[in-house]
């Protein structure tokens, strides 16, 4: 049987190998983020090549000063892809990784919004990656703008959001507003219409987002799983077990 988890890290890997973006020579992933990690590494392992810098590495970490050096990468236009979530998510891409209510977040507190402004600025592609999808976190307005989606005229900036990817759904990103892409096995348009506070573009019949291929399950539950279950060991025991086949 596939795991829901599954589907998302394939659903993120075919973004990364889209051939209308721009290449991905050199992707960095965050830390706490599971998915987006076993996603590059499907790939990697699949056969892109592609340079892998993932700040959650407890062994044979690139950084050794941390993400400073990640930033430096940044700013310098060495890395291609990124990944990022947030506390809330609007129409517009923005993120609020701050808090809910007046500021600086007399609501719901959330872990602080950290570099994740400059890389949305300085990183050509970004990934927007949330598994809960409903209407306190998809919502109209964030209330605090953490990282820009669009930024003024005027402002540099190298890229803006790709997609977004939650537990529902996948959304593409125009540079301005979000389209629906895909619907995931057991979601229609209309569910995901329901649990989305902001407005999006939709066409008149919504596609299933596909799951992995064999090939694909084979790496995610053998030599993938093998790379992560040191880093991510709760996760890999919750999807593939303590043995995978």
């Amino acid at each position: 049987m596939i795991q829901p988890e599954e589907r998302l890290i394939a659903a993120i890997a075919r973004l990364i190998l889209d051939p209308a973006a721009p290449p991905a020579r050199h992707i960095a992933v965050g830390a706490a983020s599971a998915i987006p990690a076993a996603a590059c590494w499907l790939v990697k392992l699949g056969g892109l090549d592609v340079r892998l810098s993932l700040l959650h590495l407890q062994r044979k970490n690139p950084f050794t000063e941390g993400t400073r050096e990640l930033f430096d990468l940044a700013g310098q236009g060495r890395i291609d892809l990124f990944f990022l979530g947030g506390g809330q998510i609007d129409g517009q891409a923005n993120l609020n990784l701050i808090g809910t209510g007046d500021w600086p977040g007399t609501g719901a507190r959330f872990p602080g919004s950290f570099g994740s402004a400059f890389m949305y600025l300085t990183v050509p592609r970004t990934i927007l990656f949330r598994e809960e999808h409903s209407r306190r976190v998809l919502v109209p307005k964030v209330d605090h703008i953490s990282a820009a989606g669009v930024s003024a005229p005027g402002v540099v900036r190298r890229g803006t959001a790709q997609a977004l990817v939650t537990g529902r759904c996948v959304f593409g990103f125009d540079g301005a507003r979000f389209r629906l892409a895909s619907v995931h096995p057991g979601e229609t348009a209309d569910s995901v219409r329901a649990e989305t506070g902001f407005d999006y573009d939709a066409p008149a019949e919504a596609a299933q987002t596909p799951d992995p291929s064999p090939a694909q399950l084979a790496l995610l539950r053998g030599p993938v799983h093998a790379r992560m279950a040191a880093t991510y060991p709760a996760f890999c025991r919750r999807v593939w077990g303590e043995n995978a086949a």
